[in-house]
């Protein structure tokens, strides 16, 4: 497992938008964890600028705003 970043938005197409600590993000389709493990969605888009980018995550959860500040992590590719 490897950090992806913190959780900074919910936004209104019900998608989780996440802060990366680096600028190596993950593949799309890559399934996202919080820090108990449990699965919370996968990356479906890699936006912003490339020195300090951000992904799109879709939620397998109803309570987005639960992970607001959290950290997630990815399985190591």
């Amino acid at each position: 497992m490897r950090r992806l970043g913190k959780i900074i938005h919910a936004s209104k197409s019900r998608s989780l938008i996440v802060k990366l600590e680096k600028p190596n993000p993950p593949k799309l389709g890559s399934k996202v964890f919080d820090e108990k493990l449990k699965e919370i969605g996968i990356v479906t888009d890699v936006f912003g600028p490339v020195s300090s980018p951000y992904v799109s995550i879709k939620p397998s959860t109803v309570k987005l705003e639960n992970y607001i500040g959290k950290t997630v992590y990815v399985l190591k590719d």
